[in-house]
């Protein structure tokens, strides 16, 4: 798949442009224990439509945090997992999620 090409005005503005988005780092913190079907990822990722899934995953993976697999089989089977690229991005996903607890804990 071709990476989409956008001008990123500075490191920071060039890994929000990749992770930033309602559901791109959630997707990628539920992938990071492994393999997941598109219909698992429908589940468990609240309040997603399955246009804005596909799109979404889409744009993961044009990026090269995510890859995709398509099994031939009847009814089809498409598995995402995580890139090594996309791996490095979890402990900073960890660290916005512990950022998160924080200041949710606060009310």
């Amino acid at each position: 798949m071709e990476k989409v090409s956008r001008k990123a005005y500075c490191p920071v503005d060039y890994a929000f442009q990749r992770i930033g988005g309602k559901y791109k780092g959630r997707i990628l913190w539920y992938l990071k224990d492994g393999v997941l079907r598109y219909g698992e990822l429908k589940r468990i990722v609240e309040g997603i439509t399955p246009k804005m899934l596909t799109q979404t995953l889409k744009e993961l993976e044009a990026d090269g945090l995510v890859t995709r697999k398509v099994y031939l089989e009847v009814p089809p089977r498409v598995e995402y997992g995580l890139t090594e690229t996309g791996l490095e991005l979890i402990p900073f996903i960890n660290q916005m999620r512990i950022w998160g607890e924080k200041q949710m804990a606060k009310g």
